[in-house]
């Protein structure tokens, strides 16, 4: 009996056959052609399945010639975020990175978050001949990261800044007349059509001084490396809010202070050296002996917390910092990655002394650094 497959059934098949890498145990009996014989030899040439080991293994050719081909065809087939993540593969499976020192072979690549930490974590053993090429290829990033970014950053955290700002007991020009009615409702007095304001409601003044201080705390550490990039692009947008003082301090064993680059995320960018131990102690002793304004700072530490340095005196810096009236914000991770691994004691030891420790997006960012520059409760993401 012949059995006759629907559409649905052949379309089923066909993606199976492309999932399942072809050979007589896939079992689907599927032929491919055209567009898609091309996809498979794409896939095959990155996750060629060998009959001895039963897994798959890298098949693409190791050449700079067969891999720009390879990313020119893989671009041709598949929508940019499957190719971010076959690019991901290739460097991770294939040893591909030292290729990615070639300036064609840059040219040739999807440009993403992971690509710039991948740039990055190459550092100095980058010739002259492509830093130009990895420059733009991290600027191209960088742009698109601020122009989906910024406009909201701008507006979220300034409107937290301008109702910090407002006072309960204003002078006449300073009343805000709108929100002192809004306030005030309960006490009209319909036989005198009025309103009996009992509490004053004023605009913040005009002022170029700095109202508040941040400073971003970020680990360099290898698996830090979209937090890294999006720490720079956020630290730059804040940096350019004028009543924000913003500090960017990245640290591995060393710290390094780059809020002088601020002005260009990409010089931060290029400031950094990924990889590395951790000294977490190190890095909020040097944050600590920068804040003159605890009562106006906010502290935001970065960091999977796999602490190499002292514990207890980490722990204890922590807790000294709050009692002082710095607002502490510790982020696992600022990706759209999620959680990463991470110390589960110490981020336990943080939460016990007021501090809990999550990943967060950078579209939820704005909201956090909102929330703790009005000292409101964070809106921490369910895990």
């Amino acid at each position: 009996m012949t059995t006759t497959l629907t559409d649905d059934d052949d379309e089923r098949l066909r993606r199976w056959r492309l999932v399942l890498g072809g050979g007589d145990a896939d079992g689907t009996g599927r032929a491919l052609t055209g567009t898609d014989a091309a996809m498979d030899r794409a896939l095959t040439a990155l996750y060629d399945r060998t009959a001895d080991s039963g897994h798959r293994s890298a098949g693409l050719g190791a050449s700079a010639p067969s891999v720009a081909r390879w990313l020119g065809d893989i671009r041709t087939y598949f929508p940019s975020s499957v190719v971010q993540v076959m690019q991901r593969d290739a460097i991770d499976r294939l040893g591909l990175a030292t290729l990615l020192l070639e300036p064609e072979m840059l040219e040739a690549v999807e440009a993403d978050v992971h690509l710039v930490g991948t740039l990055l974590s190459l550092g100095k053993a980058m010739p002259e001949t492509t830093q130009e090429t990895a420059r733009a290829v991290v600027r191209k990033v960088v742009d698109d990261l601020e122009r989906r970014l910024a406009t909201r950053t701008r507006a979220t955290v300034g409107g937290a800044l301008d109702r910090s700002a407002r006072i309960s007991r204003p002078r006449h020009r300073d009343i805000d007349w709108d929100r002192t009615i809004r306030a005030n409702l309960k006490h009209y007095l319909p036989e005198h059509r009025t309103v009996v304001p009992e509490r004053l409601v004023g605009h913040g003044r005009a002022s170029r001084a700095v109202r508040k201080e941040i400073v971003l705390c970020v680990d360099q550490s290898g698996s830090m490396a979209a937090s890294v990039v999006h720490a720079a692009v956020f630290g730059a947008v804040l940096a350019s809010m004028r009543s924000l003082a913003t500090r960017l301090v990245v640290f591995d064993t060393s710290v390094v202070d780059l809020t002088e680059q601020l002005d260009d995320p990409v010089d931060v960018l290029f400031g950094t050296r990924l990889g590395g131990g951790t000294d977490i102690n190190r890095a909020l002793a040097y944050c600590q002996s920068r804040i003159t304004r605890p009562a106006d700072t906010v502290v935001v530490l970065v960091s999977d917390l796999y602490e190499g340095g002292i514990r207890d005196e980490m722990l204890k810096r922590v807790a000294a910092m709050k009692a002082s009236g710095v607002q502490f914000v510790a982020l696992l991770a600022l990706s759209d990655e999620g959680a990463p691994a991470y110390d589960r004691d110490h981020a336990a030891a943080l939460a016990a002394l007021g501090v809990p420790a999550f990943a967060c997006t950078p579209d939820l960012f704005p909201e956090i650094m909102a929330a703790a520059l009005e000292k409101r409760p964070l809106p921490i993401p369910e895990p």
